[in-house]
């Protein structure tokens, strides 16, 4: 699967310290159009609010991955 977030080198060297949680947060991040301001300003600089809405989108990926085992 290629990963649109990260490009080239950085790609390869970074993904391969990310657990498949840490991906998936990355994606939602980026589902949620977050991405940007995450990449520029960290992940310190999302609300409460936008935070909560990425942690609970990983936490019902994970359950529903977890059902379909």
């Amino acid at each position: 699967m290629k990963e649109s977030w990260i490009t080239g080198a950085r790609r390869r060297s970074a993904l391969t310290y990310l657990t498949k949680a840490q991906r998936r947060k990355y994606e939602i991040a980026k589902e949620l159009g977050l991405l940007d301001q995450v990449r520029q300003k960290g992940w310190a600089s999302l609300s409460a609010k936008d935070t909560g809405r990425i942690g609970g989108l990983v936490s019902k990926s994970m359950k529903q991955k977890n059902e379909g085992e």
